[in-house]
């Protein structure tokens, strides 16, 4: 399955309705509803005591200032006093909520982005950059995050101002309300042509930032090697590339979003030109009184400074739909790497066999070809080949880290993909050639995924540490259990590093435990400790050794030689030997 986001994006931006898109957001915000509707009832208050105030101030004007009947004016006064107090009160409180709204959307966002991200498979990562899904997970969450808690309700009760005022201007007068209104029309028009082009340089534009917070994290992940090389000029020529696009394309989406102010600011201009010639001329004829000429003019400015208000928020808008393209693109993804269900009851032959599997990764040639073979229990198994051969692939498959393309790999007679992940992880263990460490202690980083010893106290563990044949290791570390790891296990040796894993493999007691060049970087000592570790393992374990150095296959039961596409039985040491060595095939 294909599953890199760059393929996704480049459909999307241009295909994705935008009412799909809201009501797709809508139905994540599903536990939100009810403090939307309160936050609703709010703007409809504040918007019906704003759209009332100006009919009130031009009927004073009419009924008691041209008249001089000034009690009814301080009545009048207070009456609007009341009533706007009322709408600083109903502002407060949807203020209030959608921040609250706000928040939790962006918590559950992340929550939510999070979680699918552990669902799938090495492949997607495999597919995209770290630095652009976390660029998703931070800035795109965010951009919505920012949408509701400060746009979307001024966004609804611009929306419902204009209708009010739209209804008000044509109810008062319908010539002059259409007049007034005949700028709107060109406006509404100018919008929908204008937004698809919009959403798209917004979409660029998060693009765009997730490319660069992906070169600046690949950049500095391997910092040690650019400083090492003494190519920090690379270094600084690839940012520079990046952030030259990212300039460019927030070039773009400034321009596109500010598009719309001017374009609104004159039709808002015209429109008022237009009733005040228009006005000016009826109340001279006699057929508009100067207080309802008044509240035309309020109710213009009612209808199009939110209008003028909706050009600057169509924008935040628009970049906040990019980003929940982005996002939705994450939440809708599904892993090809479900538990199957088991069907077939098969006598179990071996601990592992491979029935005619193929692999091939997305998009590339195929890996492996019609591969078979069988791994028996407690026996030490060596895959050598030359590199790129297919060792690891080889591997990773017999972990599940991915799936065949066709085929099936059996474990005690069971098709792998029928194991949940916790038996799976169970069975099989796995140690790499450069193994990842958590912030944290030495003990933190050897319960990593271990249900049975998580409520071991330091003694208990120690004991069992023991148990196992794996003090030898913990003494290499000055605080015992308690030794601090730095996030990227900076603050140990890279023996060090390699020890953790094995005691972190080794106390899950798996039937089968894969050595991927596990010692392929660490001193002579210290592999001799490990395989004295490998040869008191438990006598039902099955050892997986993938190794390029011929040392560390020496007292394997079998070798298998991996290349091109096919895993053959080697034979003898010799044979492996002239293998690698010539590259030669042998059934």
């Amino acid at each position: 399955m294909n599953y890199d986001l760059s393929q996704f994006s480049g459909r999307a931006k241009s295909k994705t309705p935008t009412f799909a898109a809201l009501k797709k957001l809508l139905a994540f915000m599903s536990e939100e509803r009810r403090k939307l509707y309160f936050a609703l009832s709010a703007i409809l208050i504040n918007a019906a005591i704003n759209l009332v105030g100006p009919f009130i101030i031009g009927h004073a004007i009419d009924k008691f200032v041209q008249t001089k009947q000034y009690k009814g004016v301080l009545i009048y006064s207070g009456m609007l006093l009341v009533l706007y107090v009322i709408g600083l009160l109903a502002s407060y409180l949807q203020t209030k909520l959608m921040g609250g709204v706000g928040q939790r959307l962006l918590f559950k966002l992340r929550n939510g982005l999070f979680s699918k991200l552990l669902e799938l498979p090495v492949a997607f990562f495999n597919q995209n950059k770290a630095g652009d899904l976390i660029s998703r997970v931070n800035n795109d969450t965010d951009k919505l995050n920012q949408f509701f808690s400060q746009s979307l309700m001024q966004f609804i009760s611009s929306i419902f101002m204009m209708a009010g005022a739209g209804i008000f201007l044509l109810s008062i007068n319908l010539k002059l309300g259409a007049a007034a209104l005949g700028p709107a029309l060109l406006l509404w028009i100018f919008t929908r042509l204008i937004s698809p082009w919009v959403k798209q340089k917004n979409a660029m534009n998060l693009k765009s930032t997730g490319s660069m917070s992906a070169e600046i994290q690949e950049s500095l992940n391997n910092f040690k090697v650019i400083v090492a090389f003494n190519r920090r000029d690379y270094f600084r020529a690839k940012f520079q590339e990046a952030n030259d696009r990212n300039y460019s394309a927030g070039i773009g989406a400034g321009f596109a979003n500010t598009i719309f102010i001017p374009v609104y600011g004159l039709c808002s201009n015209a429109a008022q030109l237009i009733v005040l010639v228009f006005g000016i001329f009826l109340v001279g004829s006699g057929q508009f009184t100067i207080g309802l000429l008044i509240s035309f003019i309020a109710y213009v400015n009612n209808f199009y400074n939110p209008l003028r208000q909706l050009a600057a928020l169509w924008a935040n808008f628009q970049l906040a739909l990019a980003g929940w393209d982005r996002i939705s693109q994450i939440l809708s993804l599904e892993s090809d790497m479900g538990i199957a269900v088991d069907t077939k009851n098969v006598a179990p032959s071996s601990l592992l066999e491979f029935r005619n599997v193929h692999f091939s990764y997305p998009g590339g040639k195929e890996v492996l070809q019609e591969i078979n073979f069988n791994l028996e229990k407690s026996k030490t198994y060596a895959f050598v080949g030359p590199t790129g051969g297919g060792k690891t692939t080889t591997a990773s498959l017999i972990a599940r880290l991915y799936d065949p393309t066709s085929g099936v790999i059996l474990v005690n007679g069971r098709d792998l993909r029928t194991f949940s992940a916790e038996e799976r992880s169970r069975e099989i263990g796995f140690i790499l050639q450069e193994p990842f460490l958590f912030s944290g202690s030495v003990k933190d980083n050897i319960l990593y995924g271990n249900e049975y010893y998580k409520d071991h106290s330091n003694l208990q563990l120690e004991e069992a540490i023991r148990d196992a044949n794996l003090d030898g290791l913990l003494s290499r570390f000055e605080t015992g259990l308690e030794s601090k790891v730095t996030v990227s296990g900076d603050g140990i040796s890279l023996g060090q590093k390699q020890l953790i894993a094995f005691m972190r493999a080794v106390l899950r007691k798996p039937q089968l435990l894969i050595l991927d060049e596990a010692t392929a970087n660490i001193d002579t000592i210290t592999e001799k400790l490990l395989e004295g570790i490998l040869q008191n393992l438990p006598g039902e374990t099955t050892l997986v050794i993938i190794a390029h150095r011929l040392n560390t296959i020496e007292n394997a039961d079998e070798i298998f030689f991996v290349n091109s596409g096919q895993v053959i039985r080697a034979g003898s040491l010799d044979d492996a030997v002239n293998m690698l060595l010539h590259g030669e095939r042998k059934s």
